[in-house]
């Protein structure tokens, strides 16, 4: 994570632009004096650095939560804003070099938006979840030209790998998407889908809850796949091949291959290791045999007019709300020079979507970017809304 400890926290003018980076406006937590988040705009892409101020240094950061898809623009970002506040910089990882020359060619980066948007059906699509080194994603890509692979990650590193090599490769069908996939797969269109392919996820043995797989994804993977088409795990672990078996043939319906040790095309660098190792490689591949109904996802994520007063909404601050299939947790508050901002974490149990809301005299919004247009998003706004108005 690029990050500068500096001696002395320094704030400028909002707003303010400098080397091309705007810087729009301060947050100040309302809890934690040491704690304060800088909206910056670089290259279209709008995201909060972090300041965390201590007794001897300060520590300046892209926060994760709204960290965007360009690292380089993160790079950006923290050295602007160290040279116009002239900041005394003790230690860096901050890259002040240009941009790599196969990245400055890749348009293959998209941010959920462009599928909300304007999914891409014209032709079939396969995902990957947490493709890793890539070396599965790119393979598959290159030897299927027409159809579109979508690659899902939030390994940084991972991504930009990835994308060295679309450029290099020059591959067209390849598009990388930094995002959590359980909410992606529920804005794919129904019946478009050949393959998703979710190759070593993580066990996440101590918080189950945190796996890919799960009813609810697999619920989403038979709506999203053409008929005959398949979901593919394949893991290393024992614990998440026995989870994950007794979760597809708890569904009233479902065709499963096993497999064993298989060997496949074109193995990840983990798998080598594993190989090696003599580990046990495990597949469970459900097959897809029905037809699902159209994708029709109604409503808006407007606020009203009305709203409690700035202080109340400040005692929102760690109190969660809980409504029938999902639920609403106000993690932090912020005060602006202007109103007020609440981050919170929304939606259903098991894919929550993290967000903040900006809250001013005369307007309320999600910041930087409106919530993914999921059902469990939108219900979950619209009871967001009941609370936010006292």
């Amino acid at each position: 994570m690029p990050h500068l400890h500096i001696e002395k926290f320094k704030e400028i003018s909002y707003p303010s632009s400098h080397n091309d980076v705007t810087f729009n406006f301060s947050a100040s937590n309302a809890n934690a004096v040491n704690e304060k988040l800088i909206s910056v705009s670089v290259e279209g892409e709008d995201f909060f650095l972090l300041v965390k101020e201590e007794d001897n240094r300060s520590l300046l950061k892209t926060d994760k939560l709204t960290r965007p898809a360009s690292i380089y623009n993160v790079h950006r970002a923290l050295n602007a804003y160290a040279d116009a506040a002239e900041l005394n910089i003790l230690a860096s990882n901050v890259l002040s070099g240009a941009k790599n020359e196969h990245l400055e060619k890749v348009t293959a980066l998209k941010k959920i938006e462009y599928f909300a948007e304007d999914f891409p059906i014209d032709r079939e699509v396969r995902v990957e979840v947490g493709f890793g080194s890539g070396r599965h994603l790119l393979h598959q890509a290159a030897e299927n030209p027409d159809i579109l692979f979508i690659g899902i990650e939030i390994h940084r590193p991972s991504i930009e790998q990835v994308l060295k090599q679309v450029a290099i490769q020059e591959l067209d069908n390849l598009l990388v998407l930094d995002y959590d996939a359980r909410l992606f797969m529920e804005l794919i269109p129904s019946n478009i889908v050949g393959k998703v392919y979710v190759h070593f996820p993580v066990p996440w043995d101590k918080k189950p809850h945190r796996r890919v797989i799960s009813t609810s994804f697999i619920e989403e993977a038979r709506r999203v796949l053409k008929v005959d088409g398949r979901l593919e795990l394949r893991t290393d672990s024992e614990n998440y091949y026995a989870y994950s078996y007794e979760t597809f043939i708890n569904f009233n319906k479902t065709v499963l291959h096993i497999n064993k040790n298989k060997d496949i095309a074109i193995v990840s660098k983990y798998e080598d290791r594993w190989r090696k190792m003599e580990k046990n490689i495990y597949d469970v591949t459900m097959i897809n045999e029905e037809e699902s109904e159209f994708l029709s996802i109604e409503g808006s994520f407007e606020f009203s007019k009305n709203k409690a007063s700035f202080t109340k909404l400040l005692t929102l601050h760690k109190t969660t709300e809980r409504f029938e299939n999902g639920f609403i947790h106000f993690e932090r508050a912020y005060t602006l020079d202007d109103g007020i901002m609440l981050r919170i974490s929304m939606g259903s149990f098991d894919r929550p979507e993290h967000l903040y809301i900006l809250i001013k005299e005369t307007s309320v919004s999600y910041y930087p970017d409106l919530p993914l247009k999921s059902r469990s998003n939108l219900e979950a706004h619209k009871y967001l809304d009941k609370v936010l108005n006292g």
